[in-house]
């Protein structure tokens, strides 16, 4: 497994860099958003991304979002980072972040998470069947989403979130249940943060987006009349 390291700190790379070397993982490490995306798009895509947000140039929140929906990669995106407010927070979970861990930070605690994500975004971790409702088709193999044909891109959690709304057909999710289903290993997740992202996802199903009712007081199913 292959771990890519973006910070503009050297020591901070470094540090990085030695302790999952010797957990077992290769290692890359950029000192720039702009030379992580360069890398990438010559086809050196980790495993899984520690990006830092304050970065000279483009920030790492532009770096995530670009991934996403410009180059469509889905690979797994851990912000490692000194800034930890709820605002934050909602800015790096809705440009397709899986996790977030504040500086200062433990080792222990990183090669946790990042061990975690892994697992957790492993195609082994996905059902091998489709799910059709509607004109709604889920891909687990492929971890795709199209609506009466159509790709739609989704960030890997808005896929987790309408993955398993879409295995549970009219079982209602409290925010508190996305969050032990979807976000078991990240302790700053907040209810907000599953609104924002069931926003983006009804904002990209286009005729589909009604599918997804909001239960006041409740949360959140999926409904399907066909």
């Amino acid at each position: 497994m292959k771990v890519m390291i973006v910070d503009d700190e050297a020591d901070i790379r470094e540090i990085l860099a030695f302790n999952l070397s010797a957990a077992g993982y290769d290692t890359v490490d950029c000192g720039t958003a702009e030379a992580a995306l360069v890398q990438i798009r010559k086809g050196s895509v980790p495993d899984i991304i520690l990006l830092d947000i304050m970065l000279p140039g483009m920030s790492g929140f532009k770096l995530a979002d670009t991934l996403r929906k410009v180059d469509n990669c889905n690979v797994p995106i851990i912000f490692l980072t000194a800034r930890n407010t709820e605002n934050d927070l909602l800015t790096g979970f809705s440009a397709g972040g899986d996790d977030y861990i504040s500086k200062p930070f433990s080792i222990n605690e990183v090669l946790v998470r990042v061990k975690a994500v892994l697992k957790r975004c492993s195609p082994e971790s996905q059902s091998a069947s489709n799910i059709v409702l509607g004109d709604l088709l889920i891909d687990t193999v492929n971890k795709s989403v199209s609506v009466a044909g159509t790709p739609v891109q989704l960030s890997r959690k808005e896929y987790d979130i309408i993955h398993l709304l879409c295995s549970n057909p009219g079982k209602t999710f409290s925010r508190s249940d996305f969050i032990r289903e979807l976000w078991k290993d990240a302790p700053y997740v907040l209810d907000r943060t599953v609104d924002v992202h069931i926003a983006r996802i009804r904002s990209k199903l286009g005729p589909c987006r009604d599918m997804i009712s909001n239960r006041a007081g409740f949360g959140y199913s999926i409904e399907c009349n066909e």
